[in-house]
């Protein structure tokens, strides 16, 4: 008699603190912002915070990307071509000053760092090259800031490639308007910023 009131004493306790149990787990479960009938609610949130955070990254990566084109400086001058490649035709002057060969898409400006990588656009063409040269001279004064490889100079005016290297093929000695983006400063000799004369 005395054995059956203790064991039915046991499993009137232990019912009880399962019964504790099964409401604290309850009670943390809601506390987390779940139903207590729904215990995954919680890592679906928890996937949901983790897209957010991807999302997030993403636009991050996005405006980065949209800065780097943007470019360091950007306006219009006016835009002589050139072609010295040492020959002496036409007088030029020698070789570029960056000690590069002449090429398509080497540019001279009279201030900015040699190896300046610039993107220049004209009525719906653009180039990118990169500042290798000097000049132009006298022009500069006049605002002729930029000195662009015939080829380029050519690709912008009609898209068509030039007469030869020396020579467009066009009436066209200036582009009024040419727009520039510098893309990035090169780490030779010259200034940052807005274009100077030459001198």
């Amino acid at each position: 008699m005395q054995q059956r009131a203790i064991d039915t004493a046991l499993t009137a306790l232990t019912g009880t603190a399962l019964a504790g149990m099964l409401v604290a787990g309850a009670a943390v479960e809601s506390a987390h912002g779940a139903p207590a009938d729904e215990p995954m609610a919680h890592k679906v949130t928890g996937q949901q915070h983790v897209t957010g955070q991807h999302e997030k990254t993403s636009r991050h990566t996005a405006g980065k990307a949209a800065a780097k084109t943007r470019g360091v400086l950007a306006g219009s001058t006016t835009a002589s071509y050139f072609w010295d490649d040492g020959s002496g035709v036409n007088g030029d002057t020698g070789a570029p000053a960056s000690g590069k060969p002449m090429q398509k898409g080497l540019f001279a400006s009279p201030s900015w760092p040699m190896n300046t990588k610039v993107k220049v656009s004209y009525k719906g063409r653009s180039v990118t090259g990169f500042v290798g040269d000097r000049g132009p001279g006298e022009p500069s004064h006049r605002g002729v800031m930029l000195d662009l490889d015939t080829y380029t100079f050519r690709k912008l005016v009609d898209g068509k490639k030039p007469a030869s290297k020396y020579d467009t093929g066009t009436s066209v000695g200036h582009l009024k308007g040419v727009k520039y983006q510098v893309l990035s400063w090169g780490h030779g000799a010259g200034k940052k910023g807005t274009p100077k004369p030459l001198g």
